[in-house]
Order: C-alpha cells, then structure tokens, then sequence
C-alpha cells in the first residue's frame, strides 16, 4: 500500500507532501461541475475553496480546472488526479474500517446482482446471512453484469453476481451455478421450425451490458438475424409480463421462469448449447482490505448449494 502511495503521491512533480483537504475540495468540484455548488454542498465560503485549490494547483505545477461561466470542467491532468484522490479516500476509509472492525461481521456491505440471480437464487442466501450476521447492513443493488464489474473496480459495490467468466487482474471470482439459457414465448407460440422466425419478433431486454442480452445478440448474429424491433425493459417482471402478452420474445435462465411455465403463462424453446449455458460467479476485489462482513458472505456463497 505505502509503494502505491509514495509512487503516486510523494513522487509528484513539484511537491513533497497533499493536502488531504484541498483533496476533498477538488473532489467535490470535480463531481459537482461547480465551485459554488460544491460550497454550498460542503458549507464552506467559496473564497475557501477557490484559493485551496488554486494551491494545489501551484503545488502540483499543473492548471487542475478549466473555469467558464457555466461552471469547472476537469482537465486531462484534473481527471488524472481525480482518479488518485478517489483511490487515496478509500484507502483511508478501509484503514478506519480495519481499526474500528471487531470479530463480530458489522457495517455496511453493499452487494450487486443481476435481476435474474436476485429474483430467484439470492433470496434463501440473504435470509440466512441475516440471521447469522444482524448487525450487516447488507444492501442489493441490482443490474448488468458491465455496470457490477465496473462498480467493483470502483469501489462502489463490495461483490456482486455477474455472468461469467470474468477475466481481470484486479478481480477475484468464486463460481455459483451454470445456468441454462432459453428463448422465452408466450403461450400461443407454435414450436419454432426454424430460428429465421425471430426475424418477424420483437425482441425484448434489459438495457446494453446485460450478459442475457449480450448471448441473444451473439446468437442471432452468428444466425445473420436482424430481429424486427428491440425494446428495453428495467425489470425482470417487466419482460415476462410482456412476453406472456405476446409483445416479442426474450433470452432468460431457466430456473428465472420456471413458475410462470407452470401458471401456463409463456412457453420455453431450447436455444444451440454453445449460447445456452452461463455460469453466475460471484466477484470482489482481489487487493486491499477485506472486512469480515465479506469474508463471511463469499464464505456462504461458496458453502451455499444451489438446486
């Protein structure tokens, strides 16, 4: 940790130590867009902030904003620094967390899924790591398996449930189940003859960075398919509702619509093997602290059997 630091933060030009609250001051601009309204969100005289970060600026011999009158806009040395500073406060926060943690799991732990996996695999594992660990503030976020990836990187979500496999240096993933993958109809639909038929459908799915999305698409490419119409939803009720409706078709695992196989409100048609299998990983960080509350939850979700 103290390489990272002394690397990114003692060896900048023209500088030999940060001022961590002119560093809060220029984050907060950055992410307000504005000098004024990030006083106003910090409640400090403008004039404060202004000369602080004029500061840093000749600390660091570099121009950090550009000032116009409809507010800052970071240069490409302000986003740089940016970057740094987001990693330098979360350093401090996992240092605060380590010392305040006892052996009792505790605090915050937000965890991201996708729709699917929250729907129908997470409920059973939440319920029992509540009742082992109470005083977890455990938190579901639900999304695209881009988006979760991403907002682990950043520090935004402790873990989530993504579509596998997940190949990056910086993440660590343990597997939770493979999932079969099928076309999803109303039940009006005559089994399918031939996969030129989705070219006359509406496909429906959620927004782009889906990893469901992302194995319909590469099917029907490598099909030379170019579906008549694609719409977005939100929601995994959202697109059932509308796929039992008859509005279009939609990519779903299995087990995701099993019960509304058997209320007889859609029908399900196999898809090739080498688009119909997805295995759901459960990733994190692989550097840097790890409090309990996440070690205990990776802990379940290896221990947990899936059926």
């Amino acid at each position: 940790m103290m390489d990272w630091y002394q690397k990114n933060i003692y060896q900048m030009k023209g500088t030999q130590k940060m001022d961590l609250q002119a560093l809060r001051f220029f984050q907060a601009v950055a992410k307000a867009g504005s000098i004024s309204k990030a006083a106003r969100e910090l409640n400090y005289a403008q004039s404060n902030l202004t000369a602080r970060i004029k500061q840093l600026e000749a600390d660091l011999q570099t121009q950090l904003l550009y000032r116009h009158n409809r507010g800052t806009t970071l240069t490409d040395k302000g986003e740089l620094l940016l970057s740094y500073t987001e990693k330098i406060f979360e350093l401090i926060n996992e240092a605060r967390t380590a010392m305040l943690e006892d052996h009792i799991p505790n605090g915050p732990l937000l965890i991201g899924s996708m729709e699917s996996t929250a729907a129908v695999r997470l409920p059973k594992l939440l319920s029992s790591f509540h009742q082992h660990y109470p005083d977890v503030d455990l938190s579901v976020k639900t999304g695209p398996t881009e988006q979760h990836v991403i907002d682990v990187l950043d520090y935004k979500l402790d873990g989530a449930f993504v579509a596998g496999p997940i190949d990056h240096p910086e993440l660590t993933y343990a597997n939770v189940i493979e999932e079969e993958l099928v076309l999803v109809t109303d039940t009006l639909e005559e089994p399918m003859e031939s996969v030129t038929e989705l070219e006359n459908r509406t496909i429906l799915v959620f927004r782009r960075g889906c990893s469901y999305r992302a194995r319909l698409e590469a099917w029907l490419h490598h099909e030379g398919i170019i579906p008549e119409k694609i719409m977005e939803f939100g929601t995994l009720d959202g697109i059932i509702g509308c796929v039992s409706a008859g509005l279009g078709v939609t990519l779903l695992p299995k087990s995701v619509v099993e019960n509304h196989m058997n209320n007889k409100l859609i029908k399900i048609h196999s898809i090739p093997k080498k688009f119909g299998k997805v295995n759901t990983v459960f990733i994190y960080r692989n550097h840097g602290y790890m409090p309990m509350s996440l070690q205990k939850f990776i802990e379940m979700v290896s221990l947990e059997v899936y059926v």
